[in-house]
């Protein structure tokens, strides 16, 4: 995301600079006009009593522009930021930071729609991985993925709680061939080498995928509800059944390492928004 502190500051005009336009009794600017600040920024829009305020677009000398509502000089109501790098943001502004509900494109296609606070991406949201097609879609917390979500994928998803980015706690994998896989992250700490004092506290790595069981697929759930345990979602009386034809009908099907369904008896690696497998004898 593009550094806020360098690209989004205005130069407060007061008086400064070159201005062309309208002015009030009292010599303010005020309505339509138009300026050159010292700094070689420009804007073209709304004034009131001296202060950019209303519509009006304001273009910075490092090829930043931005084209939306203004009140007292900041960026505030409905606007759309383009930095220079490529990226944009559409959406709502409150006293010069996004916050309300609004679509950030990145420089590198991926895209975030929903909800800011304080120019973090806060509340609920959907991220979209371009090069992958995979999304992410669920709660954030100052920027962060964090709450109950669901990672979208091509041939299957995840739906469970993310903390600081990962996975976190109990959940499922639902896969297209017609089956899910209940398990749990757990989150371990590094181990340290033999003989090694403790000096600061251990890293935390990234959490581990425990598979419990396979069961067919469940009724989707309205998106905030708890997670139902394996045994609820299963089928009354064939439980065991279902998850052991399941497991022989996937075992049988010849699919990509993205889409093989993992074995029950298996430890997965959550690293880099990649699953790594490690079965266990």
């Amino acid at each position: 995301m593009s550094d806020l502190s360098s690209e989004e500051t205005e130069e407060a005009e007061a008086d400064l600079g070159e201005y062309d336009g309208e002015r009030n009794s009292e010599g303010e600017r005020h309505g339509r006009g138009k300026a050159r600040l010292p700094n070689g920024d420009t804007y073209d829009g709304e004034y009131e009593h001296g202060f950019r305020s209303g519509q009006g677009t304001y273009r910075f000398r490092n090829g930043a522009c931005y084209i939306g509502e203004y009140l007292q000089n900041k960026k505030h109501g409905q606007g759309i930021f383009f930095y220079p790098d490529g990226s944009k943001y559409e959406g709502d502004w409150v006293n010069d930071q996004r916050h309300g509900y609004g679509e950030y494109t990145y420089a590198n296609g991926d895209t975030y729609t929903g909800e800011w606070f304080n120019n973090n991406r806060h509340g609920q949201g959907t991220y979209v991985y371009k090069d992958t097609g995979s999304k992410y879609v669920g709660g954030w917390v100052n920027g962060n993925q964090e709450g109950e979500a669901e990672l979208i994928h091509l041939n299957h998803r995840f739906k469970g709680k993310f903390l600081n980015g990962n996975p976190i706690g109990r959940g499922k994998y639902i896969f297209d061939i017609g089956c899910e896989q209940h398990g749990e992250y757990i989150q371990s700490e590094q181990d340290k080498g033999e003989g090694e004092e403790e000096e600061e506290p251990s890293l935390l790595v990234a959490p581990k995928w425990k598979a419990s069981e396979i069961t067919k697929l469940t009724l989707w759930t309205p998106h905030g509800e708890n997670l139902p345990s394996p045994r609820e979602a299963s089928l009354v009386g064939a439980a065991a059944a279902a998850a052991a034809a399941v497991e022989e009908k996937a075992a049988a099907v010849t699919v990509t390492e993205e889409e093989k369904i993992p074995s029950v008896a298996g430890l997965f690696c959550w690293t880099a928004g990649k699953l790594h497998a490690f079965i266990i004898p």
